[in-house]
């Protein structure tokens, strides 16, 4: 199966061109964060999702943790999906499927342990797909994404046989790593944002060169030899 690949701080409606050029199946749109980078107004973050075509999809990044704050998020901005970044009360996540029922739902799981895999049976019911980052939600100042590192990808590769839902992969990916994660956790998709960024902007030759090797790597693991 082809591994799935999502660009994420996407910062304006021509750095939306670049990743779709490049072959991306998603675009997430990073709204206020308490750190972290890549952030964009609300407004541009609805400029971007109005010229993205189909059937690319845009995620909206919300440090919303409460239904209706999100489901308000959601329609400022208009997104096809919207990521969670918080671990919200499994009660809110419920009741935004029931807000929100047409716009696609994905969850984060910050990796701290093996205590992430108790989070599946708290928001598999509500949601459509899991996003597993390095994220240090607990800090004194949170974290809940854009890290740039790596966390315990035994631990992602666990979650992955432990879910029936899509899993997407976060954290420090790069051309360099991603044979090796796509290998050990066997994601649905992979979401980038530091290792395609040069200067602050997406740099298209790095991204060209993550979407080769990820294309290398499905490529050897459908290969009757591997």
């Amino acid at each position: 199966m082809r591994t799935r690949i999502k660009v994420c701080c996407i910062a304006s409606p021509q750095e939306a061109q670049i990743a779709i050029h490049a072959g991306a199946d998603a675009l997430g749109l990073v709204a206020r964060m308490p750190s972290g980078p890549g952030p964009i107004p609300d407004a541009m973050i609805a400029a971007v999702t109005a010229c993205v075509p189909p059937p690319v999809a845009t995620f909206l990044l919300t440090s919303e943790t409460m239904a209706e704050a999100i489901s308000a998020h959601i329609r400022a901005t208009n997104p096809s999906t919207v990521q969670v970044v918080s671990h919200i009360d499994p009660a809110e996540s419920e009741k935004l499927a029931l807000l929100e029922p047409h716009v696609r739902r994905v969850q984060v799981i910050h990796v701290e342990g093996p205590e992430a895999l108790a989070l599946i049976p708290l928001y598999a019911p509500h949601v459509h797909a899991f996003l597993l980052d390095s994220g240090r939600p607990n800090a004194a100042v949170a974290e809940l994404g854009g890290t740039g590192r790596a966390h315990d990808w035994a631990v992602s590769a666990a979650f992955v046989r432990a879910t029936d839902k899509p899993v997407f992969l976060a954290g420090g990916l790069s051309a360099a790593n991603v044979a090796a994660a796509i290998q050990q956790v066997r994601p649905y998709g992979l979401d980038l944002c530091s290792g395609v960024r040069s200067n602050g902007q997406l740099d298209a030759a790095k991204l060209a060169a993550f979407v080769r090797a990820v294309e290398q790597a499905d490529a050897e693991l459908t290969s009757p030899l591997a």
